[in-house]
């Protein structure tokens, strides 16, 4: 009898797949969004979107954004939320980890404000499976030569 060979997921997929998992702890009503911060083959930091830590959050008080009819990708300042690349980005920093040369793994594409942080906190890559509704960060990641690509 021969064994069958077991086939093991990509690095890509894996750490894609533990974005997955982190998103399962958003509190998002909108978009369940996870992301790892990776450095040779080594998780960094993680996060999700959420409130901040402490506070209530959307799934307990509604989304300010559904109640005022404000679509995907506009007027993200009106969010109760921390972003889950915004909180890859803070817990690296509260455990004193550099994320310079880093691939960050996301469940979606940033916004325009997450690509700006991600940019200055030094990131190689960024590796992507959903499309966020605002494309800007493709730009800004091609100015910085940041390589970005989405997971397929």
């Amino acid at each position: 009898m021969v064994a069958s060979k077991k086939e093991r997921p990509s690095l890509d997929t894996y750490f894609m797949n533990v974005a997955k998992v982190i998103a399962t702890r958003s509190t998002c009503r909108r978009h369940d969004v996870g992301a790892i911060a990776v450095r040779d083959k080594y998780i960094l930091s993680t996060g999700y979107n959420g409130a901040p830590a402490g506070l209530q959050d959307c799934l307990e008080l509604g989304c300010l954004r559904d109640a005022e009819s404000i679509p995907s990708g506009e007027r993200t300042e009106i969010c109760r939320a921390v972003h889950a690349e915004e909180n890859v980005i803070i817990q690296a920093a509260l455990h004193g980890t550099s994320l310079t040369n880093a691939t960050i793994y996301c469940t979606h594409s940033p916004c325009r404000r997450c690509a700006k942080m991600l940019i200055n906190a030094h990131i190689a890559e960024l590796v992507y499976d959903n499309e966020y509704a605002d494309d800007y960060y493709a730009g800004l990641f091609g100015e910085a030569e940041i390589l970005c690509r989405r997971l397929k």
